[in-house]
């Protein structure tokens, strides 16, 4: 594996099952106590088994001390982009300065559509995500600014900034193609790939064999043939 100039981390990608929320909680806690460095929460507010991946964050917040919580990724069309920005700053707040932002352009855009999203093509929902990342850094500006986005997606007319999070949230774009690949090195923090979703044909070549299942490194570089979780 090469060397890309991060720091590594390591963390868990946990399924939020309504059924088994203890479990849930459980295995965050088994994350923190195992040394690891984040716990990340799948978004799919559509599903009828998940619970909603905000609330769990928090109840997450006050379970743990030290690891770092993100949603892997949040669902934009579903979370108006000022209103998550808030939620973000909160938790980061009430965290002691341990939230993060993995965030998507969308997906699954028929469950979206019955949740009463709007239904994007490719291109508007990668123009979206970036109208959404100007208005959320904005909402965590210096309280007393008016936050202004003028855009094809989302209007902001002198929203109110505020609260700052009590540390700089990095953003991570779940991404792949190119076109949210160059989003990403402009206006992203890190990465959040899925290697589910890569193009064998794509990937750098093994450096080393190995039967085990690789974690995800957040915001760096895939590695073809690792593990999601």
């Amino acid at each position: 594996m090469g060397d890309y100039g991060h720091e590594l981390t390591f963390g868990t990608f946990l399924t939020p099952d309504a059924a088994h929320a203890d479990r849930v909680v459980a295995l965050a806690q088994l994350t923190e106590a195992a040394g690891l460095d984040l716990v990340t929460i799948q978004d799919h507010p559509y599903q009828a088994r998940f619970l909603d991946a905000w609330t769990l964050l928090s109840v997450l917040a006050g379970k743990t001390s030290r690891v770092r919580l993100s949603p892997n990724v949040a669902n934009l069309p579903l979370r108006p982009p000022a209103v998550l920005a808030k939620s973000v700053a909160s938790l980061d707040i009430l965290s002691g300065g341990r939230a993060a932002l993995g965030l998507g352009a969308g997906g699954f855009w028929d469950a979206i559509g019955a949740y009463g999203g709007r239904k994007l093509a490719p291109g508007e929902a990668v123009a979206a995500l970036e109208e959404a990342i100007g208005v959320i850094r904005g909402i965590w500006g210096a309280q007393g600014r008016s936050v202004r986005v003028d855009g094809a997606h989302y209007r902001i007319s002198g929203a109110h900034a505020g609260p700052v999070p009590a540390h700089e949230v990095p953003i991570w774009l779940g991404a792949i193609k190119p076109r949210m690949l160059r989003l990403t090195g402009r206006l992203a923090d890190g990465w959040l790939p899925s290697s589910a979703y890569v193009p064998r044909s794509s990937c750098p070549p093994r450096t080393r064999s190995s039967t085990r299942p690789r974690r995800r490194q957040a915001g760096s570089p895939v590695t073809c043939g690792g593990s999601t979780t």
